[in-house]
């Protein structure tokens, strides 16, 4: 009886070492997806609070961007603050940003007054896209 009951129990044992095992795995996917759209919140926010025209000049930096247009074509690359310096922590993340018309327009708007942003995270193969859109005030 004592070796039939030691048999129960590291089967059991086992089962749940199994179960753990896979809740543990499991468990980082969602902090990896919570940290990208951390990530593209953040970006969206930075292009949402820029005004919708500018000078037309792009800025040579970030920090100088001045409208949203300046982001039409921000490639992907590491993320960092507006000054380009890199965050901690991030270093596995990349971010682009595109800006265009919209696809199909909006009833009472013209087409030149709002605009669609994208905001792409990527970390390794996955990737996480935040969209939005800008109208002219």
């Amino acid at each position: 009886e004592l070796i039939v009951a030691i048999v129960i129990v590291g089967v059991a044992l086992a089962g749940l070492v199994a179960a753990y095992n896979r809740a543990s795995v499991a468990s980082a996917d969602p902090v990896v997806t919570q940290q990208m759209l951390a990530i593209a919140e953040t970006m969206m926010e930075e292009v949402m609070l820029k005004p919708y025209t500018g000078d037309g000049a792009v800025g040579a930096t970030r920090a100088q961007y001045d409208e949203i247009g300046d982001y039409a074509n921000y490639p992907a690359q590491a993320v960092t603050d507006a000054d380009g310096q890199a965050i901690a922590g991030l270093a596995r993340y990349s971010v682009s940003v595109t800006v265009g018309p919209l696809s199909a327009a909006l009833p009472g708007l013209a087409a030149n007054d709002a605009r669609r942003i994208d905001v792409t995270v990527t970390h390794g193969s996955e990737r996480l896209t935040l969209s939005g859109w800008r109208t002219r005030p």
